[in-house]
């Protein structure tokens, strides 16, 4: 499933309306990194780049010009059969043009020679600043040579300013086609959870479990994951980004999976967390209740006009109260929070935006003030409780119990819609998973 070509055409169109008359803008694809000797890993470019070309080849450059009629320019690796021969088909020049919207297109050994010529005099250049090392270099050099040719009449560009702020709003609003491939990698997603939990059984390792995830998501054509899956068993859940997924899985430990595909470069983020042999304890079902209320509450309050803060907020407060309530804390609950008493609990934001990067881009704040909710937005609801097995201010029989519910949230019209919902997170739904029962 990918998106076609007017899709990236009308981005395109939309981020050179956003752009200052007679600026230029640089964005790079990025190239090929070493995973060691001569392997590489597999290649993903950049995701501003993807976004506006879904061109997917290495060290590739992409121009944009509001100052001429040749508004849009790239520059790719050269066609050549005797490399291609090793390493597959390329583009060429006449490929972008003819396939990927490109008003014009030059092999990577002409940049040096054509990109100053097109910033000459521009009124403002904007490139990833920040964000890409590389190109910055670059850009430093092109400009430090047009510097030199001041006396033979070139100009430098006016304004030196950064690009990812006008091509992040326009990434953080989902259009229908985004949110339908979107929706397509959480089912996929989903699916490979379900087909997880059912393969699930004391003594089984963390890395069985999570090829079941890796699996089931290549056979439905995502083959890449968002992100390098989390699979802790017992209090290894307690470790946040754990990814070691070493470890055997004790009879009687919860499983906590946090893993999502990504399908064209869009990436699905989903956590459960379950009872290893398809049954929880007293002390799992009640902790897992209590971060289970919060999250079905925080979805309920995502609609336009809500603000980002607010959702986290009524996390903090449920699961705060949740917490004094099974003695987990003592105290009032209103001084719990303003002494953030509970960060020893649950210690991370109730969410973030989700898109191209599993953290996508955005503001969540705007002229100081937190977002407000508005349609088209996908975020995560994420709240989660790790009590450390080391932490004696607690009875043992909390101790070393880590759970998080995740699921990605469509903001609507009317309020919010879960594209994760095709895997189960009651107690009740999950154990009649495991136990193979419709």
């Amino acid at each position: 499933m990918k998106l076609d070509q007017s899709v990236y055409q009308d981005r395109r169109a939309k981020l050179i309306a956003a752009m200052p008359d007679d600026s230029v803008l640089v964005v790079s694809a990025g190239g090929l990194k070493t995973r060691n000797a001569d392997a590489e890993y597999p290649f993903r470019p950049s995701s501003n780049f993807y976004y506006l070309t879904g061109f997917n080849e290495p060290d590739s450059l992409l121009v944009l010009s509001k100052r001429s009629d040749v508004q849009i320019v790239l520059f790719c690796p050269p066609r050549d059969p005797d490399m291609e021969i090793w390493t597959g088909y390329r583009a060429g020049p006449e490929g972008c043009v003819e396939r990927f919207g490109a008003d014009q297109a030059y092999n990577l050994d002409e940049i040096d020679a054509r990109l100053p010529k097109m910033i000459d005099g521009a009124r403002q250049l904007l490139h990833p600043i920040a964000r890409d090392e590389a190109l910055s270099l670059r850009v430093k050099g092109w400009l430090d040579g047009l510097g030199r040719a001041v006396r033979s009449g070139a100009v430098l560009p006016a304004t030196i300013a950064d690009s990812d702020r006008l091509i992040h709003q326009l990434r953080l609003f989902k259009s229908q086609k985004e949110i339908e491939l979107m929706q397509r990698a959480a089912d996929i997603s989903a699916a490979a959870h379900c087909a997880a939990m059912r393969a699930s059984h004391a003594g089984c390792f963390e890395y069985q479990l999570e090829s079941v995830i890796t699996s089931y998501c290549g056979s439905q054509g995502a083959r890449f994951q968002a992100y390098t899956p989390i699979v802790a068993g017992g209090a290894n859940a307690c470790i946040l980004h754990y990814i070691d997924n070493d470890k055997p899985i004790n009879d009687g430990d919860l499983v906590l999976i946090d893993a999502g595909c990504e399908l064209d470069n869009y990436a699905s983020d989903i956590t459960r967390t379950f009872p290893v042999n398809g049954r929880f304890s007293a002390e799992q079902s009640a902790l897992y209740a209590l971060v289970l209320k919060a999250n079905e509450a925080c979805i309920d309050a995502v609609r336009p006009g809500a603000r980002w803060d607010e959702i986290h907020d009524l996390s903090v407060n449920i699961l705060t109260e949740g917490l004094v309530e099974l003695g987990l804390l003592s105290g009032d609950v209103k001084a719990l929070i303003e002494s953030a008493a509970y960060r020893r609990f649950y210690m991370h934001r109730v969410g973030h935006w989700l898109g191209m990067d599993v953290h996508d881009v955005g503001d969540y704040r705007v002229n100081g003030e937190w977002r407000t909710l508005e349609p088209g937005l996908v975020m995560t609801i994420e709240p989660g409780i790790y009590v450390a097995p080391d932490d004696h201010t607690v009875e043992s029989r909390w101790r070393g119990i880590g759970i998080r519910i995740e699921d990605d949230v469509l903001v609507t019209e009317t309020g919010a819609h879960v594209l994760t919902q095709g895997v189960p997170k009651g107690i009740a739904e999950i154990e009649a998973l495991m136990r193979n029962v419709d």
